[in-house]
């Protein structure tokens, strides 16, 4: 389910996102939910060394760069957006869980 969310973005991440949007041919609004899962991944990656993401940073910005050269399908692009979706998704759990067990 997604929630209604106001922004508020400087213009310099405005136009970051912007300039995404035309080069991805993503939404907006999607173009910062896939940025926020990148980061959620990331940084959960980095705080907790012992969890391990089902797919790699690495291979996700490998496809993205196929996809930007035209190397990919849009069923191969709409395969990456939702295993990062899921990625992230289990990355807040795991965080979660361990901050449960912590306390």
């Amino acid at each position: 389910m997604q929630r209604r969310y106001q922004v508020l973005l400087p213009d310099w991440l405005e136009r970051y996102i912007k300039w995404g949007v035309k080069r991805y041919n993503l939404s907006f609004s999607e173009l910062i939910r896939l940025e926020v899962c990148l980061a959620v991944i990331s940084t959960i990656s980095e705080l907790y060394p012992e969890y391990k993401p089902g797919v790699s940073l690495k291979a996700i910005h490998e496809t993205i760069k196929k996809y930007t050269a035209g190397k990919t399908e849009k069923e191969e692009t709409s395969e990456i957006i939702s295993t990062i979706y899921f990625e992230a998704r289990k990355a807040i759990e795991y965080m979660f869980m361990q901050q449960k067990e912590s306390t």
